[in-house]
């Protein structure tokens, strides 16, 4: 499976609004939720923030990759959002996190799949160049055509 499977253009948020990690997890569970890949947006929420408290998905470099396994979920989706001046994500490098990737999969998924995805985000998005080029793109296509090259 391709990433741009898992992410349509109605799940990409190129100006994201929120001043928190909270109202940015929302932000982007509403994205979800309007195009009616949930069943249930607040126990999306809920398994989300549910994650964050074992430990941060804020894993540096400016990006957050936070995700969420449940029953609210009716197929795995990821939803994208930048934010311009950043949202405080606990990363360990200190830095804001600038780009966002919301990973949301049903409880029926197996944790390979869960697990390939976060690990296919995690390996381009250390790339610096990658980085730069997604922050610099002004349309969802702009987006959609970094995120085919993926891998």
């Amino acid at each position: 499976m391709k990433l741009t499977d898992l992410v349509p253009p109605e799940l990409i948020e190129l100006h994201l609004q929120g001043t928190t990690k909270a109202d940015v997890l929302q932000e982007l569970v509403r994205v979800l939720d309007k195009s009616g890949d949930l069943n249930d947006a607040e126990g999306c929420l809920q398994a989300l923030h549910e994650r964050e408290a074992i430990g941060s998905t804020g894993i540096g470099f400016g990006v957050a990759i936070p995700h969420g396994k449940t029953d609210a979920v009716k197929t795995p989706r990821v939803a994208f959002g930048m934010h311009k001046s950043g949202v405080d994500w606990h990363s360990l490098d200190g830095l804001p996190a600038n780009l966002v990737f919301l990973i949301a999969v049903p409880e029926t998924a197996t944790d390979r799949e869960h697990l390939k995805i976060i690990q296919t985000l995690s390996r381009t998005v250390i790339r610096e160049d990658f980085r730069s080029a997604l922050l610099q793109a002004s349309s969802k296509q702009d987006v959609l055509n970094l995120l085919g090259t993926i891998e």
